[in-house]
């Protein structure tokens, strides 16, 4: 092992999560919304209940050992200490796979797909899809380091994970993101192609040229972009302007970081109006204690402040795969994204399924991705 390669294991001390339980106990409640709806955000009735259980009945350890059944290693790059999963397949001509997640996310969501495409074999499928997979946490998420410097967006992040995949001995391999994740997977397509088997994205930002005729899918995709820019994106206005300001109560307060975190996963899956239908509270909270033990709000709100005025649009010439989940915040038609992707090789348009789509579809996301990167391989 390299000096700038070490192995790492999730330990928090127990005096961590005793101030946490202490926090939790004297949480300072707002009074109730006055809908009966989650339209002002979180009901009150709905955090108190997440959060009791996050008291009483969460258990943190078993979190720890489920993450830590995975190889996990800190990987310094341009002087910030990356917190990175690698899980090497036991298939011989696995493809090397670097999948990043976003914000509000964590290498929690992918949990439940690292197993599957590893060693698909054991899972019924075929070990030529077979992956490498590496999952490293953003800068300033989870275990990843907090830049001290400006200059850790989305771009720089894409060169990092470049060469992050050659120092682990992979000179040739493919990327896979969401979210955040997808802005640096698209931006890895546009700075490093000659590494690139090729990208899959399950979500692509893209807009119709002013030329084009609407079909009533595309009304649809721009009606939501509407309600996203009108009701769904103050955290996103507040973290890419004053991100150090509402780091202050996501770093202190346990309560308002749940609520913060737990609004989106009722906007952004596929849920019927409660997240607990797709994902469990534990499964919740598993994600949301990688920003707390980490005091991570600040630090990941940060990457807001980095790279939201330098979006990654195009044209991105490396084979490129898109699956579309019917509550996708953005839900671009094919036309739009073959004009940004022109290698566009793969597309699917799901009927179940958001935002965190390894996290509420794990099936179907593995699917996805091995049927996007069969024929690159």
């Amino acid at each position: 092992m390299s000096d700038d390669i070490t192995p790492f294991r999730i330990d928090v001390p127990e005096s961590d999560l005793e101030d946490l339980r202490e926090r939790l106990r004297r949480t300072r409640w707002p009074e109730p919304e006055t809908v009966d709806d989650w339209s002002q955000g979180v009901p009150l009735d709905y955090t108190r209940r997440l959060c009791d259980y996050w008291l009483e009945r969460y258990d943190w350890r078993a979190a720890e050992a489920r993450l830590n059944r995975f190889p996990q290693f800190l990987v310094t790059l341009d002087g910030l200490d990356i917190h990175v999963v690698h899980v090497r397949s036991p298939h011989p001509g696995a493809l090397p796979l670097v999948m990043t997640h976003g914000w509000p996310g964590s290498i929690v969501e992918f949990q439940k797909v690292i197993e599957p495409l590893t060693d698909p074999v054991a899972f019924g499928g075929d070990a030529a899809d077979a992956f490498h997979v590496v999952c490293p946490s953003l800068p300033g998420y989870g275990f990843s380091g907090k830049p001290r410097r400006t200059g850790w967006g989305s771009g720089a992040t894409a060169d990092a994970w470049d060469r992050l995949m050659a120092r682990l001995g992979y000179p040739r391999y493919a990327a896979q993101g969401g979210d955040w994740g997808a802005q640096v997977t698209t931006a890895l397509g546009m700075r490093h192609p000659g590494h690139l088997a090729g990208i899959h994205l399950n979500m692509l930002i893209a807009f119709p040229d002013p030329s084009d005729e609407l079909t009533e899918r595309e009304q649809a995709a721009m009606a939501a972009v509407g309600h996203y820019d009108r009701w769904d994106s103050g955290y996103s206005k507040e973290q890419s302007t004053r991100p150090q300001t509402v780091g202050y109560g996501l770093v202190d307060s346990p309560a308002g970081l749940c609520a913060w975190i737990v609004e989106k996963f009722w906007a952004w899956t596929d849920c019927d109006g409660d997240p607990a239908n797709v994902l469990t509270f534990d499964e919740m909270l598993d994600n949301v204690m990688l920003y707390w033990v980490t005091g991570a709000g600040a630090s990941s709100a940060r990457f807001y402040w980095e790279s939201f005025n330098q979006p990654f649009l195009g044209p991105v010439e490396v084979p490129t795969g898109c699956s579309i989940f019917p509550r996708e915040i953005f839900r671009p038609s094919r036309r739009w994204a073959e004009r940004l992707f022109p290698s566009l090789h793969y597309w699917n348009e799901l009927d179940k399924g958001g935002h965190f789509a390894a996290f509420e579809q794990p099936e179907t996301f593995v699917n996805e991705v091995r049927a996007s990167f069969r024929p690159l391989r």
